[in-house]
């Protein structure tokens, strides 16, 4: 069987991550490792023989794809993190990970760890794929390829021990502070990002200050954040456009959170135990895909919609989240949005939008490629640091530095650089299965080696203290001093961390969704910070 694999290459991949992905969902006291299984199988598989690893070209393939793919979803977040509270948050994260920097050097010394090895620890620690594969990046570029298992073998070690050390950290927080989570959401139901459910709502105008009123001055001098849509008055219905002006007796839908759709309530009349959408004689409304590339990258604003064919957005959903809609929300290929229009417009509207299930799921190879093409000549270029250092970003940070920009732009011209959400999910996915089966076959005899040794157990020990001491001068420095929600410091945490099996824990003990707003606020400076870090650990430690 052994000289099967070692002739097959493609099969061992294929073992490994058909062995690894399942194995991730398996849950033990409410902790799953996710796709992360995938390289401890590989390290498992690698054990059993020095020959069984994949050759390097797999895992650098999947390693440029999915920091590509990761970078393009991130990129209006990563330069949003710097807003506001934002910028507060981000700046917390990144210390916390220059301390474990700073904290990992005792037993550097200790320990006497290579400088390959102290930056796979690093990256173990703070649960970063991406900066291992920075680290590994960085030593096959700078004739390291020998020790190119070593920061893979502390990255295994530490791993496991650091979920333990975050999850603790946040357990204890909670005893010791006493936190009320549910009390916590409440008082915070107005942030900002912070989800909340949408429904509609049928209004009837009865009071005589909406009477003759237009919908934009209802909405601009109000401040109601809730669209309108249909307006039914008599026997006939509407499109609610911004000129539409309301008349004694109207019935209108609007669509927003509970509180804002109470507000509106006040503001024209009262809710209406009619519902003004059952009839859909003369105007309509349909769910439509955004596969049309002319219209993927452009806010709501700058197409115009209700202006050319009358029509009204009143919800969009981007994987599995729903937004409420206004002019500066930028379509991206693969959202669903729901239209109201007249029916004889319905068909010319969805032609527009695209309205194609097939065309979101396929994936423009020229701009991928050439996106691509951009993002490894930049990690080709030489990066001088002070004290004579060069450092190349590499296949890590090269293509990541690039989509991040790019998905930020979103398009240039006729070029449109994000992918649907579905195709991004697949590559990125893809791209990490392939480079974790990769690595771990690569780095598994030497792995099992350093377990069988006191050193190996000595680091695994470091790994966990360093871990629980950095997350909880991050929990206490924030809720102590900063004053941030234990809820949304959670969050702030597991995004720091980069970490899954860390959220979800949050998630289970906030029973809100505070921690998912923390994650996505830091979680692509953390992991740009980390990426570029690791690295850097290695040519000061040379």
């Amino acid at each position: 069987m052994l000289g099967i694999l070692q002739d097959n290459p493609l099969l061992l991949l294929f073992l490994v991550a058909g062995i690894g992905f399942p194995l991730g969902r398996v849950q033990v006291a409410g902790v799953r490792l996710g796709v992360a299984a995938v390289l401890f199988v590989g390290l498992a598989f690698g054990a059993l023989d020095p020959s069984l690893k994949l050759p390097e070209l797999v895992y650098q393939f999947g390693l440029a794809l999915f920091v590509y793919c990761v970078g393009l979803s991130s990129g209006h977040g990563f330069f949003r993190s710097f807003r506001g509270r934002g910028l507060v948050y981000s700046l917390l994260a990144a210390a916390v990970i220059l301390l474990a920097a700073l904290l990992l050097l005792i037993p550097h010394y200790l320990l006497e760890m290579s400088p390959a090895e102290t930056a796979g620890v690093f990256a173990g620690l703070l649960t970063s794929t991406p900066a291992l594969a920075a680290a590994v990046e960085y030593l096959s570029r700078s004739g390291g390829a020998r020790q190119i298992t070593e920061p893979v073998v502390g990255y295994s070690i530490a791993y496991p021990v650091s979920v333990i050390g975050m999850i603790l950290a946040i357990y204890l927080a909670r005893r010791l502070f006493r936190i009320d989570y549910l009390a916590e959401a409440r008082s915070l139901k107005d942030m900002p990002g912070v989800p909340e459910e949408i429904t509609s709502w049928t209004l009837r105008v009865d009071r005589p200050e909406a009477v003759g009123r237009s919908v934009h001055d209802l909405v601009v001098v109000h401040r109601l954040k809730v669209v309108f849509g249909r307006i039914r008055r008599g026997e006939h219905a509407e499109v609610a456009s911004w000129g539409s002006r309301l008349e004694l007796g109207d019935l209108v839908t609007a669509v927003g959170t509970v509180e804002e759709l109470e507000r509106a309530a006040q503001v024209i009349g009262c809710v209406s135990d009619q519902e003004a959408d059952l009839d859909r004689s003369e105007v309509d409304t349909r769910q439509v895909f955004v596969s049309n590339p002319d219209v993927a990258g452009r806010t709501l604003r700058e197409l115009e919609l209700t202006h050319r064919f009358g029509v009204i957005v009143s919800r969009v959903w981007r994987g599995d989240m729903e937004f409420l809609p206004h002019a500066d929300m930028v379509l991206e290929l693969g959202d669903r949005v729901r239209v109201l229009a007249r029916r004889e417009r319905m068909d010319e509207v969805a032609h527009y939008l695209g309205d194609s299930f097939r065309a979101v799921s396929e994936i423009d190879v020229a701009t991928l490629g050439l996106g691509m093409v951009a993002g490894i000549g930049v990690g080709l270029l030489p990066i001088p640091l002070p004290g004579g250092i060069t450092i190349r970003l590499g296949l890590a940070g090269g293509p990541l530095i690039v989509a991040l920009l790019l998905g930020f732009l979103q398009r240039t011209g006729p070029l449109v650089w994000v992918l649907p959400y579905s195709a991004n999910l697949l590559l990125r996915q893809l791209g990490l299965t392939i480079f974790l089966a990769a690595i771990g076959t690569r780095s598994g005899y030497e792995f099992a080696h350093m377990l069988t040794q006191a050193r190996g157990w000595a680091i695994l020990g470091a790994s966990g203290a360093i871990t629980f001491l950095c997350a909880w001068a991050m929990l206490y420095v924030g809720y102590r001093w900063l004053r941030i929600p234990m809820g949304l410091l959670t969050g702030l945490l597991s995004g720091m961390q980069t970490q899954s099996a860390t959220l979800g824990y949050a998630l289970e003990e906030a029973q809100n969704d505070l921690p998912n707003v923390g994650y996505v606020s830091v979680y692509p400076v953390a992991m740009v910070t980390k990426i570029i870090l690791a690295p850097v650990l290695i040519a000061l430690l040379s």
